[in-house]
């Protein structure tokens, strides 16, 4: 690697790498806020608390990872053209280095993004539904005081009679209302958690399971014996994503065996779009700054507030379309071609007119 383009990949990765250090400690920061109901309702310490905002953090640095890289490389041209180094660049034939960095860059960025889109979200997405499970479960087995209601989820309130000796649970009672459609009441003389491998089982004994539909129907189920899965009362909603608990790798042996569904597909391609968004930002801040400029405005907007600007707007792109999650990077990329595509096109001199 040439200096120029080494001194240029530093400048890039260093403020990037700088700001989204920033970034995901108040993130999880923000998390452990968000999440203080596991120390003050459900009695877990700090560690549980830590650990429950850290596994929710890939999502959000996800949608901030490609900003940060964009304003890292932004902030990085702007110093350079402030110092005038970015004029010798140009004025030294040593624009394929700027290049050359911006691959680099891109490069670095697009691998990060690949592994923690493909991998570590799933991984994380996985690691956080056991906790929660096991969160639960500590709650029902020996956390949740008697004659207390106590929500464990938003939308699942539970409460006991009592406990005995060997871990009975006496006068068992969960209202579960997450189903919109649906809300479902158990009803049970005694309770037990019981451990079933890595997964937690609440076994209910002689009790009712009632269901009472949006149109006022009602039914009743009346059993001897009934086994409720911990992990499907400790879920924020009734029906949990499979898929985002998979990484991609069991998502490919999964289409390679079962076949390719359409779900299957689109949620390969959604991670898939998270590199085509550091690809269209990056290329789009070097057309908007790696060029030098004499203009002079009275009212300047700071390009990393533009840099924010154009990722919403993205974002806000590819919600809505209904193309898929991709749509808003791929626009992304044409506006960013177009872009360089102008500030690299060959201009004329001005001839001079005489007088």
């Amino acid at each position: 690697m040439r200096r120029l383009t080494r001194y240029l990949t530093r400048l890039f990765a260093t403020d990037a790498m700088i700001l989204f250090g920033i970034v995901c400690f108040l993130l999880w920061l923000v998390n452990c806020l968000r999440s203080f109901d596991v120390v003050s309702v459900k009695g877990q310490g700090f560690g549980t608390l830590a650990v429950q905002a850290l596994y929710s953090m890939p999502p959000l640095a996800l949608s901030f990872f490609y900003i940060c890289i964009g304003i890292g490389v932004v902030r990085a041209l702007t110093a350079l053209q402030t110092s005038h180094e970015l004029h010798i660049i140009h004025t030294s034939h040593g624009l394929a280095g700027l290049w050359r960095a911006t691959a680099v860059t891109c490069a670095g960025a697009i691998a990060m993004v690949l592994v923690l889109a493909h991998v570590l979200e799933p991984m994380a997405n996985r690691q956080l539904n056991q906790l929660q499970a096991e969160v639960a479960a500590d709650l029902v087995s020996s956390t949740l005081k008697p004659n207390r209601f106590t929500q464990v989820t938003p939308g699942v309130v539970l409460l006991i009679g009592g406990r005995a000796d060997g871990g009975e649970i006496t006068s068992f009672f969960a209202d579960d209302r997450r189903d919109p459609e649906t809300r479902r009441t158990y009803i049970a003389e005694k309770a037990w958690v019981r451990g079933v491998g890595d997964d937690y089982v609440l076994e209910l004994s002689n009790g009712t399971l009632q269901y009472l539909e949006i149109d006022g129907r009602y039914s009743e189920i009346r059993f001897a014996r009934y086994d409720v899965s911990v992990d499907s009362l400790a879920q924020a909603a009734l029906y949990v994503d499979e898929m985002a608990q998979m990484d991609s790798f069991a998502l490919i042996a999964r289409g390679m065996s079962v076949g390719w569904e359409p779900a299957l597909v689109q949620r390969l391609f959604d991670r898939t779009a998270e590199a085509l968004r550091v690809v269209g930002l990056v290329l789009l801040v070097v057309g908007l700054a790696g060029f030098p400029s004499g203009n002079r405005t009275r009212i300047k907007l700071p390009l990393e507030a533009l840099v924010l600007l154009v990722a919403f707007g993205e974002r806000g792109l590819s919600a809505y379309s209904p193309l898929g999650n991709g749509t808003g990077a791929i626009a992304l990329i044409i506006v960013a071609v177009a872009v360089l595509a102008v500030r690299m096109w060959p201009r004329q001199p001005i001839a001079a007119v005489a007088t």
